[in-house]
């Protein structure tokens, strides 16, 4: 590990105008490329006191041996120029945007001089035109089969090909006319060329001059009583609809955009993009990449969009869409546009969308991207391998005695000060334990004092620890069940720093417990908090110690949010009944139970509500009245009809 201060370049040496660094380790290699509007201003940041970066800055300087920069004149040469070196060097602390598996494309090698249309993976190739990409191979086939029969372009390979043209006799597709079999001579060079760009204005969604072009010429063959040609294209127009019938409609406007939605946590992001084009979505594609800098979602969105673009070959300038539809704003918005419409050959727009289809498409695309994080998630967690290899580096770290097998975390939820809840979540060999989850009411607590209430769940749970093991109740000799607060955790982990962990140290030294070890993650940076140090336990980023912590932390997040939720609605529907004569406690509860949450409640008609045992019309429609008048801001009691102030 180096000192940051043993490379510092000298006063005045950094420029002040934009341009591009790099960080280098001891052997040289480039592990870090950014850019900047002012070099010397943003340098300047990472050689601040390491206590003030973010971990992974803090991780990534102090690997690094030097820097160095080059001098640019323009943002959009910066964006350039930052793209080209990130390729080059592959470094290890930025954000890598790589495909988590190999999507087919629609391939149409139009360099040849009988193009052929082909369905392939992989990288792309110069002179091929590619249409996608989709999520499987096999609905591509599906859809080219279809087509072939309107238009009958070439799809054999280079092989046999040769060969037909050797014996001077087509293959089959040739004879089922689903080829023009060029290979003979059945079809001229210019010939087969119109066909295939017929197709691939098809493909790119331009298909309503095709279509009408057909039924002009079916109904020319009519008139011609020429019904064998008519009844052909006939068929070729039911072809035509049963392929668009596999890509609904999602925008009215026909628009070509990209949609990009992205769901990050501390250590990962996932990325999901939509291929609209013509108003359809023509494809599908997905990420997940580590989080190597501290960057927040819009540095993340340009990145995204830099790597997916920037190196696009000037005959695919296509696959660039007229609109990238963001969640946020990238912060070199014109700089990123101006680069994108100068390779594309045409205005490229970047934007937010705010309302409408394709507001509704992005939260699509964001609930996609949030399903992608999550299986990850679940992979990661299930493999049993890495939950050991996460325990034994939890143990290493923390310096325990041995892994800790059972761990416990503890979370504190409230809104200001009101309905404070607490909630313990347990996992078993790096797996969630639901059946032993356990929910906490805090009362005549200060909420804003999550230290307080901290003590308090730590005292309670413990406490309860104790009298199961003094009453020799840690197992029910009748059940052969555990307690509920029967086994000691191996490690408790709670939600915050260092005053929570010394709460929760402290709890337990007033119990008289010494042999269970304490650590806290704090949200923001991912620290690790253990008692009696000063500075927090970084792991890596890397780690799966780290990512188990992480998880066990949010899953105690969930269950305090989902509880204390549950509890704000079930007073808020208590408030509101308040003022409706002759609801009771009993009543109230069969309601609550009934309906489940408030938004149910006023989402229900007033036979919804008679229908509840108990509940008669004229209660159920004061009942309904009050629900109204409280969403509407208006408090009224039912039975005098006076507004309540």
């Amino acid at each position: 590990m180096s000192d940051p201060r043993t490379y510092r370049p000298k006063a005045g040496e950094i420029p002040t105008s934009a341009g591009v660094y790099r960080f280098r380790d001891p052997k040289g290699r480039v592990i870090y490329v950014g850019k900047a509007k002012n070099l010397r201003a943003r340098l300047s940041n990472y050689f601040q006191d390491l206590a003030n970066l973010h971990p992974r800055t803090a991780t990534m300087v102090t690997t690094a041996a030097s820097v160095e920069w080059t001098v640019v004149n323009t943002e959009v040469e910066a964006l350039q120029l930052e793209w080209t070196w990130i390729k080059e060097f592959d470094p290890r602390f930025n954000v890598m945007f790589r495909d988590d598996k190999s999507y087919p494309w629609l391939a149409v090698t139009v360099s040849d001089e009988f193009p052929r249309v082909m369905v392939g993976r992989g990288a792309k190739r110069k002179g091929t035109k590619y249409f996608g990409p989709y999520s499987h191979a096999w609905a591509i086939r599906e859809t080219v089969d279809a087509l072939l029969r309107v238009f009958p372009m070439r799809s054999c390979s280079n092989g046999v090909f040769k060969r037909s043209q050797q014996v001077g006799r087509p293959c089959l597709l040739g004879y089922i006319d689903k080829c023009a079999a060029p290979c003979v001579g059945n079809i001229s060079p210019e010939d087969h060329r119109a066909i295939v760009d017929d197709f691939c204005d098809f493909v790119a969604g331009r298909t309503t001059h095709i279509q009408r072009r057909l039924q002009r010429e079916m109904l020319h063959a009519s008139d011609e009583l020429e019904f064998e040609r008519a009844a052909r294209l006939r068929d070729d127009l039911a072809a035509i609809d049963r392929a668009l019938e596999k890509q609904a409609v999602v925008l009215g406007d026909g628009a070509d955009a990209d949609v990009i939605a992205l769901a990050e946590d501390p250590l990962e992001v996932a990325v999901q993009i939509f291929h609209v084009r013509g108003g359809r979505i023509r494809g599908q594609r997905g990420w997940v990449a580590d989080r190597a800098d501290e960057g927040e979602t819009d540095k993340l969105v340009e990145d995204f969009v830099l790597q997916l673009y920037a190196g696009t070959d000037p005959d695919d300038r296509e696959s660039i869409p007229r609109e990238i539809l963001v969640p946020t704003l990238p912060p070199d918005l014109e700089a990123l546009e101006e680069l994108l419409s100068e390779i594309r050959g045409a205005r490229v727009g970047i934007r937010v969308p705010q309302r409408g289809d394709k507001r509704v498409l992005m939260e699509t695309v964001a609930r996609n991207a949030g399903q992608t994080l999550a299986l990850h998630k679940t992979r990661r967690a299930s493999d049993l391998t890495t939950r050991s290899k996460a325990l034994e580096e939890i143990e290493e770290a923390l310096d325990l005695p041995e892994a800790p097998l059972r761990m416990e975390c503890f979370d504190i939820s409230h809104l200001q000060g009101t309905e404070i809840v607490a909630s313990m979540v347990v996992f078993e060999d790096g797996l969630a334990r639901k059946s032993e989850y356990r929910r906490f009411i805090i009362k005549g607590q200060d909420g804003s004092d999550d230290v307080r209430a901290m003590h308090e769940v730590i005292t309670r749970r413990f406490r309860r620890l104790l009298d199961d093991q003094a009453n020799a109740t840690e197992i029910d000799p009748e059940t052969g069940r555990p307690g509920k607060f029967a086994y000691s955790p191996g490690l408790v982990v709670v939600d915050g720093g260092a005053p929570q962990v010394a709460a929760a140290v402290r709890a337990l030294e007033e119990l008289g417990i010494d042999d269970i070890p304490v650590c806290g993650l704090a949200k923001r940076l991912e620290e690790v908090w253990v008692p009696g140090d000063e500075d927090p336990v970084i792991l890596p980023r890397t780690s799966e110690g780290l990512y188990l912590l992480q998880r066990l932390r949010d899953e105690a997040h969930r269950f305090a949010i989902t509880h204390h939720r549950n509890r704000r609605s079930k007073s808020m529907v208590e408030s509101i009944l308040d003022n409706v004569a002759g609801m009771g406690e009993v009543r109230r509860r069969t309601l609550m139970k009934h309906f489940g949450s408030l938004k149910k409640l006023r989402s229900a008609t007033m036979e919804e509500i008679a229908a509840v045992p108990g509940i008669g019309p004229v209660t159920a429609a004061a009942i309904k009245r009050a629900v109204d008048l409280d969403e509407a801001g208006v408090a009224v009691n039912t039975t005098t009809g006076e507004i309540i102030e």
